[in-house]
Order: C-alpha cells, then structure tokens, then sequence
C-alpha cells in the first residue's frame, strides 16, 4: 500500500507549481509487526505559512505527538489481528521499532493494555481501506468502514482490525492543551 506525497508550494513568480513528489518515506510495513505501517508524511510547527515550504519538514522530526501550534499527518496500516501472532521476543522488537520509527507516539502507549494509548492532541482520521474497531474506557466500541471518520478528542484508546483485510487510515493530529 506504498503511497505518494505531493507538495505544492510556488515559484519566484508566485505561480502554484509541485515542490516534491514521491513515494512517502517508512510508509514500508514495520519488521517486527508483518503488515503494520506508521508513516509521518507532513508536519507543521506553530504559526505555519503558506508561499514558503520546505522540501522536507520530516528531516528533523524528533516527536510524531505535535507541539504547540503544530501538526502531524501519516498513514497507518493496521494488519488483520488474526495475522499477528507474536512471540515474546517479537513483541520487545517490536517496541524497540515502534520507539525508533514513531518518537513521542511511541513512549505512550500502555505496556499492561496493549493498543491503548492517550494523545494531547485532537485526531482527525479517515479510514482509507479495510474495517477498524475504536475502543474507549466505556461503552460499545466503534465500527468504522471506509469512509467514515472520527474525531479523537484526547481520549485513552485503541484500535483493532478485527477484519480479514489490511485496514488503513489517514490521521492529521493538532496538538491540544489538556484540561
């Protein structure tokens, strides 16, 4: 499911013209999880503006989670749960990966609850591909088909492919201040 980022940006004339376009870089499934992918393909910091883009915004990113003002959009793929079946070692090499490839997101999620995490940030996420289930602390869980979107409102959660098929979502992330 590689995918393309294309950036446009203007010329010297102020003309709109693409700045860059290829493939989006670590959009390749993770080693230690078959068939999971986390790709950032674009972050903002405060009080981003138009008519001055860089050519690569990624190449300093230290935290996936955006700071004050900022945001952060990737895609992830989440492989059918059926299809993933680690062993005790595939599971610490998987959280040595998750800490490299998705700094900041990485150190939140729960050791004791797997999945589950909680963000300062307001999510936004469209399901591209597949079936997703959102779980929260209380009530039913979610269904989400292609399509359908949901807003994260800083809650503890976790997502699950309970399908047959590889599930993918686009999320932009704004950071948020807790109350």
């Amino acid at each position: 499911m590689r995918a393309q980022c294309v950036v446009t940006g203007h010329d010297a004339q102020g003309r709109s013209r693409v700045v860059s376009a290829g493939p989006i870089a670590a959009d390749e499934p993770f080693i230690n999880v078959p068939g999971f992918s986390a790709a950032v393909f674009w972050q903002t910091e405060a009080d981003p503006q138009v008519g001055d883009v860089q050519s690569d915004p990624l190449a300093r990113l230290t935290s996936v989670i955006p700071g004050p003002g900022g945001t952060c959009a990737m895609l992830v793929t989440f492989p059918p749960e059926s299809d993933v079946v680690p062993s005790e070692a595939q599971i610490q090499a998987a959280g040595e990966e998750m800490l490299a490839r998705l700094p900041g997101l990485a150190e939140l999620f729960e050791a004791d609850a797997p999945g589950f995490h909680r963000s300062d940030t307001i999510d936004y996420g469209v399901v591209l591909a597949g079936q997703l289930t959102l779980t929260v602390d209380a009530g039913e869980p979610a269904v989400l088909g292609v399509g359908d979107v949901v807003v994260q409102m800083g809650t503890r959660h976790a997502w699950r492919n309970t399908g047959n098929t590889p599930a993918r979502m686009m999320f932009v992330m704004v950071h948020a201040q807790r109350k």
